[in-house]
């Protein structure tokens, strides 16, 4: 190897060592080897390893001057450079060993299990009773052949008013009653209830049709005992030849015989809703009501519209419908004696609990 190789040419070059320097190569040694045994983890000793064997550590950049030396020059270079690396490698490898059994010791510390130790009890979650209480609203709907349509929360303008007789000038339509959606020339809101699922139904389905909607809905009501403004809706809707309110009434009262006992029975006062005619409040007999059997509002129904049937297309000369609507929260807060819709809403599993642990 010359001279110049060396870094010895003169006192300048000496300033300076050259990479392939053999004082160089070794003082690079020892600052990695006292890096190694100095790294308390295995992050520390990942950083020494990038330190003194990546691209930029001293042993590396002699390792690439071997190649712009002479043929004749790089076999001493290599006997001085390989040793040195292999030291590195060598001490890196044992060090991991040892830093990986300290971890894997004081994990075996940290994860130890007193297994004399009284348990920590999980307590189990339970389904919230509106889930439950839907779903069985719809297995009875089921069991008597009709089927369950939904459709979605944010709703055309078109299908939760104009197609359900509702005039322009209804109450129902202004900003205190309904969240509409921006922009307002987009003609969208969150539906007010699951009769636009009906409108839909009619629409997409040939007759004769026979289909519950039950779903979330909204209204700007202010959070009380007994309101809120996001609650929950079923509504049911048939379509045949030669329905009658007595269809209406016999579906219902089997309905309320399912959902209260055989003793329930339902009686029809009357009202007015723009999407039927002639058109009923309905109040159900609840014999095993808080204070005593009692007549208690339930919810809404009648026969179909014309002008509905005719909005989906749907000959009112040719087939009649009837339709309900009620409210779940309504209906478990009576038939299951809840006093107030905030325990409905807060989402306390000790509430769930008393309604079982149904799946």
């Amino acid at each position: 190897m010359s001279e110049t190789t060396l870094g010895t040419e003169t006192p300048q070059a000496a300033a300076v060592p050259h990479p392939l320097d053999e004082a160089a190569v070794g003082a690079a040694v020892e600052q990695a080897l006292a890096a190694i045994a100095a790294a308390a983890n295995l992050e520390e000793l990942k950083a020494a390893r990038i330190a003194h064997t990546g691209e930029k550590s001293p042993l590396s950049l002699a390792n690439r001057e071997i190649g712009k030396l002479a043929k004749e020059e790089k076999a001493a270079a290599g006997k001085l450079v390989g040793p040195a690396r292999g030291r590195l490698n060598k001490a890196l490898a044992s060090r991991t060993e040892e830093l990986e059994a300290e971890r894997d010791a004081q994990i075996l510390v940290d994860e130890a299990v007193d297994v004399t130790a009284a348990p920590r009890r999980r307590r189990a979650g339970a389904r919230h009773p509106l889930s439950i209480l839907q779903e069985r609203v719809s297995d009875i709907f089921v069991g008597m052949g009709w089927e369950i349509a939904e459709g979605p929360e944010v709703e055309s303008e078109w299908f939760n008013f104009d197609a359900l007789n509702f005039k322009p000038d209804h109450p129902a339509r202004e900003m205190q009653d309904t969240f509409f959606v921006e922009p307002p020339e987009a003609h969208l809101l969150m539906r007010t209830h699951t009769s636009p699922v009906q409108v839909r139904s009619m629409l997409e389905r040939e007759v004769p049709i026979y289909v519950l909607c039950p779903g979330k809905v909204f209204r700007t009501d202010e959070l009380d005992a007994t309101h809120t403004p996001v609650f929950h809706q079923f509504e049911g809707l048939a379509i045949d030849k030669g329905l009658s309110m007595a269809d209406l009434r016999g579906t219902l009262e089997h309905f309320a015989r399912q959902m209260f006992g055989a003793d329930a029975s339902i009686r029809l006062r009357p009202n007015f809703f723009p999407f039927t005619e002639p058109s009923a409040e309905l109040d159900i007999w609840h014999p095993g009501a808080k204070g005593g059997p009692q007549w208690i509002e339930w919810g809404g129904c009648g026969m179909v519209h014309p002008n509905v049937l005719r909005a989906a297309g749907i000959d009112p000369e040719v087939y009649s419908g009837f339709a309900f609507g009620m409210g779940i929260e309504r209906t478990l807060m009576f038939r299951n004696e809840v006093g107030d819709m905030h325990d409905m809403i807060e989402g306390d599993v000790r509430f769930s609990e008393h309604f079982g642990m149904e799946i």
